[in-house]
């Protein structure tokens, strides 16, 4: 077992995930393809995980150990750790530099960036869902709700939602 693309393994799973359990997909697929684990593995990790005291991520921990020893567990923990301790590197730089002009340009335009993800990824739900007068409409009222910023966006989705299942 190669330990650099083990921990490789790990780290991109906890770099692509929201924490918890979230990075199991991706460490399942991983270590089954190359039969580093097996689902008993999996199984027993996520167990320990979920009877241990703590966050629930460290079931990875109890995988990596299960999996190659001591030095699985630790290069399993060293992953995970990385990426929160990268997050608040940048936090802590990103403090110190917000107001310079530079910078609140670059944040100016990751939000107008953000806005053209969002319309694209709009607009390929809508394609899926099949573009209609209905889907347009509650597409354009959710839209419209979001630019007030007096609505939550939790508001807005339950809005959406009722109005898809309500308007047939």
């Amino acid at each position: 077992m190669n330990p650099i693309l083990y921990f490789w393994v790990f780290l991109k799973a906890s770099l692509f995930s929201t924490g918890g359990s979230g990075n199991l997909p991706s460490i399942h697929a991983d270590l089954l393809a190359r039969g580093w684990a097996s689902d008993g593995e999996f199984g027993e990790a996520l167990t320990i995980g979920q009877i241990s005291p703590g966050p629930s991520g460290l079931w990875v921990i109890s995988l990596g150990y299960l999996t190659d020893g001591l030095r699985g567990s630790l290069l399993a923990l060293l992953a995970i750790l990385l990426p929160p301790m990268l997050i608040l590197g940048v936090e802590r730089l990103y403090r110190r530099i917000q107001h310079h002009p530079a910078v609140e340009g670059f944040v100016r335009g990751l939000g107008l960036a953000v806005v053209g993800v969002f319309v694209v990824a709009m607009f390929g739900i809508l394609q899926s869902a099949g573009i209609s007068p209905r889907t347009v409409t509650i597409a354009a009222g959710a839209v419209g709700l979001a630019l007030t910023r007096r609505v939550p966006v939790i508001g807005i989705v339950a809005l959406a939602g009722l109005s898809g299942v309500l308007w047939r």
